[in-house]
């Protein structure tokens, strides 16, 4: 197999888990091209190794697009709920054919058109976009899902997350956790000033349209880890993606093990060694 090995930074390339990966992969009959450019990739490649942590493995669906390319996470940062498998185990999973390739949702965004950066190159995100007042003044917010309005949030921001995503910025906003291949968008408030709004879930086939009250010229907005501004009279809709990324699976993942183990979820001294 032709595999590409992707980091955004020069320095993991010199770090001893990677080269030994890659001796291991190299071993087992696999040819490898080292990547750290943001766009394009080899052409014969036939999978893409994300290198680092989970902002490795966003920028690599900007770099795979609706390639279909396979991307699988290797974890050298932190966390990791994307990139979630050691270099130990990567390897011999590949060799012994012990993984699947499952479907991620992407969200599209369209109205960016006029944005004060420029028109949006890639206006795709795995795990969630954002909008968030620029200056001190609160945001309002006007949704509608399939043309239905709802109240208007006024709050500092707005997040449209995915399945992926629900274990990234959602949950720090207050989200619920939900498993990845659930079909489904979680619409939810950031640092609302309502007291009675809640993250709303959704079908992953709704149509979602975000405009703004705001007293200020632009409001940020932001796809997965890229940051630009629009105008506040922008009128922004969010929609699945008529393409997934296809995301590589080892058959030791398992999803509620990690909640488990990275984070603490349901820690609890009455659990004993559960």
């Amino acid at each position: 197999m032709n595999i590409t090995i992707y980091t955004r930074k020069r320095s993991l390339e010199a770090d001893p888990r990677l080269a030994e990966l890659s001796a291991a992969l190299e071993r087992g009959g696999h040819r490898l091209y080292v990547w750290d450019s943001r766009t394009g990739l080899p052409p014969d490649t036939q999978m893409l190794l994300a290198v680092g942590g989970d902002g490795t493995f966003l920028s690599s669906s900007t770099i795979v697009g609706d390639s279909g390319i396979p991307v699988l996470g290797v974890n050298l940062g932190r966390l990791g709920f994307l990139s979630e498998n050691v270099p130990e185990a990567v390897a011999e999973a590949l060799a012994r054919g012990e993984y699947s390739v499952e479907k991620r949702t992407m969200l599209r965004v369209s109205g960016l058109e006029a944005s004060a950066n420029g028109p949006a190159s890639f206006p795709y995100a795995l795990n969630e976009m954002t909008v968030h007042r620029s200056g001190a003044a609160m945001l309002g917010v006007d949704v509608s899902i399939n043309s239905v309005p709802l109240p208007t949030y006024w709050a500092d921001g707005l997040l449209v997350a995915t399945s992926s995503g629900s274990t990234a910025y959602s949950l720090s906003v207050g989200g619920p956790i939900v498993l990845p291949e659930s079909r489904v968008l979680i619409v939810s408030p950031i640092s609302p000033h309502n007291l009675n709004v809640r993250p709303l879930v959704v079908p992953d086939s709704s149509e979602i349209s975000i405009s703004f009250r705001s007293r200020d010229r632009k409001v940020v907005f932001t796809m997965d880890n890229r940051t630009l501004d629009v105008p506040a009279d922008s009128r922004l809709e969010v929609k699945m993606a008529q393409f997934s990324l296809n995301r590589v699976r080892l058959n030791n993942s398992n999803f509620i093990k990690a909640l488990t183990s990275k984070l603490y979820w349901g820690e609890d001294i009455r659990n004993g060694n559960e």
